[in-house]
């Protein structure tokens, strides 16, 4: 085995690093990826939506007037005596990069005008032990703490709701960065939950090892967010769902310390790794996580399809799943994303695309990346698909973490843009995408604007599949509104057709409502009674994940 806790720290303080930029307060990323809207675009919402594609001026970040701190000074003294004086802030800046995720209607209510709100302080531990602290003393004086990895969330999971009490602080573990252990016999890694995926990475490639877990919200996600929210990557189809990579889980909770996992897999009793990965900071603080990781792949193969309409593709991908012969990525685009990504660049990778766009890649050894592309791609061949050479495929993974600057350059021009996903069986694949499809239609139209809604797989199972939605709709005058009539609409509409209500954004506030839907009144009074028990004052993240 090989430690590795000497890697210094990442940060000390709120706020940006070399290796680790906060995000904008009031968009996606970082500065350097925000750009104007190609002009084709700005032609095209002409068209459509009757906008003139120029952007709005936004509030300058010191101009914001914030929500006063409402943290007691006997509870600032005792979160100071546990992180030290440097390790807590209520600055106005560090509070506002803290104020919540990167969602549609985030985005919309930060820039409104009038007072924001925020937690009320930002602390940072240093490790599991000051977690556990922090915990305590937030549970002795009545402050809720909301967990903060990366700050991607895009369902309302970061929200500083203070619930019954009087203060909240946000949590920032980006000080719990080291990779503790590397076992490459085993092929497991441990790693502190504030670690990036770009840090992660970084760390295992020093070693020739990778998670393979890539995410569109990788480069700012951490890995205790991504086991908190049941994460899965655009790879998922060759290394699995996060949690399928999870082998065990160091936890702090405010009644005490959870070390779950001991093998590979285990017949003691239930598996209580899979109560707290998904929990969403509700029943405790994720510190630590040991992950399958595997060698960094000899060779990256890739490949695009064409498939005549949306339906012929999805079975495709079916026979390829049911077959064993998924490559590592697998994503099927519908006709009208297909039509849109068309628009954006003039073409895709110079090929001739009808219908709908398929993208794969296969990695691995050379054995193994020349075997598997072959079987697959005899598999999807026979099944109706065109091969469009590698071009379309490398350019959609040069692109695949672009998507939520597009979003926000939409939304500053007066497009109301935004997604959804959920999953089902392939028998119910094409009932569910119509009826959210309608659902979303409906709804738009009857407020008064046309909608455009896109989809796409992105995620496959022996027995289903994810559905991933995009929305494009003019914003009406009260945009926040607008999309929660319709984002009220798809759910109920994913619910009576048998859907999950989320697939990887994880519940957070926004999908609170449909909890009970998707797991029972039992299954709701279970999940309060394990809350009871790891948390009794109810300061863990309060207003998300359970009824």
């Amino acid at each position: 085995m090989v430690d590795t806790r000497q890697n210094p720290s990442a940060a000390s303080v709120p706020g940006e690093s070399p290796e680790r930029p906060s995000m904008v307060w009031d968009a996606w990323g970082v500065p350097s990826g925000h750009a104007p809207l190609p002009e084709r675009i700005r032609t095209l919402l002409a068209q459509v939506f009757g906008v003139s594609g120029e952007p709005v001026a936004r509030r300058a970040e010191n101009a914001v007037p914030l929500r006063p701190s409402a943290l007691s000074a006997a509870s600032l003294a005792a979160l100071t005596a546990v992180v030290g004086a440097d390790h807590v802030s209520t600055e106005q800046r560090d509070r506002l990069l803290h104020a919540g995720g990167k969602s549609t209607p985030d985005l919309l209510r930060r820039r409104a005008e009038g007072t924001q709100d925020a937690p009320d302080a930002v602390v940072l531990p240093a490790d599991h032990d000051q977690v556990r602290a922090v915990l305590a003393a937030c549970a002795d004086h009545g402050v809720a703490v909301v967990p903060f990895g990366g700050g991607t969330s895009v369902v309302g999971g970061l929200d500083p709701a203070r619930g019954r009490f009087d203060a909240v602080i946000a949590l920032d573990l980006r000080r719990l960065d080291t990779v503790a252990d590397i076992d490459p016999v085993s092929g497991t890694a441990t790693l502190g939950a504030g670690l990036t995926g770009p840090q992660a990475e970084k760390l295992l490639a020093a070693h020739g090892l990778s998670l393979g877990h890539f995410p569109q919200s990788f480069e700012f996600a951490s890995i205790g967010g991504f086991a908190a929210t049941r994460s899965s990557g655009q790879a998922s189809a060759g290394y699995g769902r996060f949690d399928d990579m999870i082998q065990r889980l160091r936890i702090a909770t405010p009644g005490g310390t959870l070390d779950l996992g001991r093998a590979p897999a285990s017949a003691a009793g239930p598996d209580l790794r899979e109560l707290f990965a998904g929990s969403e900071g509700t029943l405790g603080v994720i510190t630590e996580v040991t992950l399958r990781v595997h060698p960094i792949p000899e060779t990256v193969a890739y490949q695009a399809w064409s498939f005549p309409d949306f339906a012929t593709g999805a079975a495709a991908l079916r026979t390829v799943v049911q077959a064993g012969a998924a490559p590592t990525v697998l994503r099927l685009s519908d006709e009208a994303e297909t039509g849109l990504n068309l628009a954006r660049s003039g073409d895709i990778g110079g090929a001739a695309v009808t219908g709908c766009l398929a993208v794969t890649t296969v990695e691995g050894t050379a054995a193994h990346v020349a075997a598997r592309g072959a079987e697959a791609a005899e598999l999807l061949a026979a099944a109706g698909g065109t091969a469009l050479g590698e071009k379309p495929a490398r350019e959609w993974e040069h692109g695949r973490f672009a998507a939520p600057y597009l979003r926000d350059a939409l939304i500053d021009v007066g497009i109301l843009c935004e997604t959804l996903e959920t999953a089902t069986t392939w028998a119910n694949l094409a009932n569910l995408k119509a009826k959210v499809t309608a659902a979303l239609t409906d709804s738009l139209t009857a407020q008064g604007t046309p909608a455009l809604v896109m989809g796409h797989i992105s995620h496959t199972y022996p027995t289903g599949a994810s559905l991933y939605f995009t929305v494009v709709a003019k914003q009406l005058d009260d945009p926040i509104t607008q999309w929660r009539h319709a984002k009220r609409a798809a759910g109920d509409a994913i619910v009576a057709a048998g859907g999950t209500i989320t697939h990887h954004h994880a519940v957070g506030a926004d999908h609170r409502a449909w909890m009970t839907d998707e797991i029972g009144e039992l299954g709701v009074r279970v999940l309060r009674a394990v809350k009871q028990a790891v948390d009794p004052v109810g300061i863990l993240n309060p207003g998300k994940l359970i009824p």
